[in-house]
């Protein structure tokens, strides 16, 4: 009666997050939870379910940014019940709780046109992952369909140092033909971008509003604080491990992805324009 977590690394937030709220509904249903953590090393990972197997867990949680191939290989010749929490793995035998990125950030995107804003721009990262190509595609779909051109630019990484590092030629290019606001298609680039317009004296919002994506908790604490569209960790998490045991009591293989609704935060990063 137990049912096995596999994560990469439980001081990563969001992930700690999925923890919680794949456990609290776990004791709902009375699984016990077998926890272990990979640091997102091959051997871990193939250690970490033949120990899983051994301890006779009914089924897996895998939360993940880079599960390996020979790990769902493994845990299918297991033959475990699993569902898969990886934010840039995407496969069409795979089913797993997510959002839907793209529609997440057209709804992001029409909330900066409707505060007034014409020249809304997109920073968007340099992984080529699936879930980075739809936020941008959403980003697409709102211009658009708002008659405007979208404009874009690439950061040579996906954190803060990234978004630090791009915001030189952002800020350079916004004093030769301003803009009115940038989404970066994460909080950790939006983060990077504001640190880097403090430290050389331009003011959010006035020289341009910004908003990110993801919701992370450096959010809260930054100033201003930033507008961004949250998603549900808590909630993957707790769906997640209610769908697993739902598979497990009925005896049937989950056969759908689940998507879950997100939200926007506003922040002082964005305001109405006069």
């Amino acid at each position: 009666n137990s049912i096995g977590i596999l994560v990469k690394d439980i001081g990563i937030h969001y992930m700690a997050e999925m923890i919680r709220g794949a456990e609290e509904i776990g004791r709902m249903y009375n699984y016990d939870i077998l926890l272990s953590s990979t640091y997102g090393e091959r051997e871990l990972e193939q250690r970490a379910i033949d120990f899983l197997y051994r301890k006779q867990v009914e089924g897996i949680i895998i939360i993940s940014e880079s599960i390996e191939p020979e790990t769902m290989v493994k845990i299918k010749e297991y033959r475990l019940p699993y569902v898969l929490l990886d934010r840039f793995y995407k496969s069409a035998d795979l089913h797993t709780v997510t959002i839907h990125h793209r529609e997440a950030m057209k709804e992001l995107t029409d909330y900066l046109l409707s505060l007034g804003n014409r020249s809304v721009r997109y920073l968007r990262s340099s992984l080529n992952y699936d879930f980075s190509k739809e936020r941008s595609g959403g980003y697409d779909d709102a211009m658009r369909a708002a008659g405007l051109a979208p404009v874009k630019f690439d950061a040579d990484g996906a954190d803060i140092e990234a978004g630090y590092h791009v915001a030189e030629e952002i800020t350079q290019l916004c004093k030769k033909e301003p803009f009115d606001a940038l989404i970066c298609e994460n909080d950790a680039l939006a983060i990077g971008v504001m640190t880097y317009c403090y430290d050389h004296g331009l003011v959010i919002p006035k020289a341009f509003q910004i908003a990110g994506f993801g919701g992370s908790p450096d959010v809260q604490i930054f100033r201003p604080r930033l507008t961004t569209m949250e998603e549900p960790y808590y909630d993957i998490g707790a769906v997640a491990m209610r769908a697993l045991t739902k598979t497990l009591q009925a005896k049937t293989p989950l056969d759908e992805t689940l998507y879950l609704p997100t939200q926007i935060l506003i922040g002082e990063s964005t305001e109405q324009r006069k």
